[in-house]
């Protein structure tokens, strides 16, 4: 009884129950006032309540189309339709509805266990593949999704958009050659050892040493933006089928302990392919060519080899030796970035760490290196400071002579007594002192000096004048 009231109240609650139960009160209401109903009065309320039946149910259609479009952020007048549909036939049981941002899913717990139609929110630095149990049926880009039957997301994981930098290797503070094992926090002794590990590689002379290697990546954009299925356009650029390759080519890692093999997620490739890079170029390289002091160090070579290898189809071939052959070497890295819709952009190598037996001895030959060169850019200094000296004691001396021979550039002027000759050379001389270095105190000094002369030499002068004109007298 219960389930028939409730069957009976759920009618009453849509628009055909609202209308057969208003048009029912409005006649019963005219039948109790004493109104006659004929026959063809009857057809005529039939008529009048079939045609309201239908007027109703195109205004609701219409008024459900309308309101729909408000539920998410459609874009396109597919989406339009489908949110319409699944509006306006939904019956209280859905499938899963899931958020993904920045790459990652959001759910809420069971979410995916459910099954029917359901959809997919993405933000403009997400993306997706969709499978069901028995095929990839697409990517999808930033936008709306709607899922259909049993599909859902490939692998649980979505495809961040971003450029990535990815860092492995030990850290600025890990010392693991240094110190021993420490017995208080054996937790933090063992991440720093598996740190070590991932970039630990050997030289051409057999010593460990473990740089940190950090990577810049992405998935690989398109030549133009364009808008995704839903028809968002991302700043960061959807390439649909770099997506799908990113997640559907697979890459098997190998155990080598256990002989077991794993799937290798999509982001984690970029740093693989690096890694086995490093350990390739490293051992061709002693240890102490991978510091040089002067040009080019090993490890900047290896640094430049790496990023040729993830960025070009080509490279030049190095010896065991480190030495360029000159021949061409297809680059493998690259095929597989490409191949799994990857693009990597730069890599660096910084806070190497090896032995500190090594490292004592490898600053020792530094220091005594760069005491080598100081000695040396000392003499060439000494030797360039003596040879401006000499140049600028030879410019002076010109000068000198040009400043204080001034008065002599005639040669057939009259000979003039010793007198008016010391005149001749000490006045361009004190003129010049006086004009160009006023404010050295040095030359003060000397202008004292030069003035002193000048004053010995007018009392000399009028001295032998005055004698010269008693003897005549």
């Amino acid at each position: 009884m219960r389930s028939l009231f409730s069957g009976i109240g759920s009618f009453l609650q849509t628009p055909t129950g609202v209308l057969f139960t208003t048009t029912v009160i409005f006649h019963g209401v005219l039948w109790a006032l004493g109104f006659n109903y004929s026959i063809i009065t009857l057809v005529i309320a039939g008529f009048v309540l079939i045609v309201d039946f239908i007027a109703a149910g195109y205004i609701v259609d219409k008024l459900v189309y309308f309101f729909s479009q408000f539920v998410l952020p459609i874009q396109n007048p597919k989406d339009r339709q489908e949110i319409f549909t699944r509006v306006n036939s939904f019956t209280g049981s859905r499938g899963p509805i899931l958020f993904v941002k920045n790459g990652r899913v959001i759910q809420h717990e069971g979410e995916t266990d459910k099954k029917g139609p359901g959809v997919i929110v993405l933000d403009t630095a997400s993306a997706i593949v969709l499978q069901t149990e028995t095929q990839i049926t697409g990517p999808a880009g930033p936008g709306i999704r709607f899922t259909k039957g049993r599909e859902k997301i490939a692998r649980g994981e979505g495809v961040d958009l971003r450029t990535q930098w990815q860092f492995i290797g030990p850290l600025t503070s890990d010392q693991p050659f240094l110190n021993p094992v420490p017995i208080s926090d054996p937790k933090k002794y063992n991440g720093s050892q598996n740190r070590l590990q991932q970039t630990s590689g050997q030289t051409r002379d057999g010593f460990d040493i473990s740089p940190t290697i950090s990577i810049k990546f992405r998935v690989k954009q398109p030549e133009e933006k364009g808008a995704s299925e839903s028809g968002v356009v991302s700043q960061y650029g959807y390439n649909a089928a770099a997506v799908l390759n990113a997640v559907t080519r697979e890459v098997i890692e190998l155990g080598t302990a256990d002989n077991k093999r794993t799937r290798m997620e999509w982001n984690r490739l970029p740093a693989h392919l690096v890694v086995n890079l490093w350990r390739e170029y490293v051992r061709k390289f002693k240890l102490e060519e991978l510091f040089k002091a002067e040009g080019v160090s090993g490890l900047q070579t290896i640094q430049e080899m790496i990023n040729r290898r993830v960025k070009r189809p080509e490279v030049i071939e190095m010896d065991d030796t480190g030495i360029p052959t000159g021949a061409a070497l297809t680059s493998l890295e690259y095929q597989q970035l490409v191949e799994r819709g990857l693009e990597i952009l730069d890599v660096r190598i910084h806070n190497v760490i090896f032995d500190r037996a090594i490292e004592e001895q490898t600053i020792k030959n530094w220091s005594a290196e760069w005491t080598k060169i100081a000695r040396r850019d000392e003499d060439l200094l000494n030797e360039r400071e003596k040879l401006v000296e000499t140049a600028a004691r030879s410019d002076a001396t010109k000068q000198f002579g040009k400043i204080a021979s001034q008065h002599f550039g005639n040669l057939s002027a009259a000979p003039q007594d010793i007198f008016s000759t010391l005149q001749a050379l000490i006045e361009p001389i004190r003129e010049t002192i006086l004009i160009e270095s006023r404010a050295n105190n040095e030359m003060e000094e000397e202008i004292k000096r030069l003035d002193e002369i000048w004053k010995w030499m007018l009392v000399k002068k009028l001295d032998s004048e005055l004698h010269r004109k008693e003897k005549g007298s």
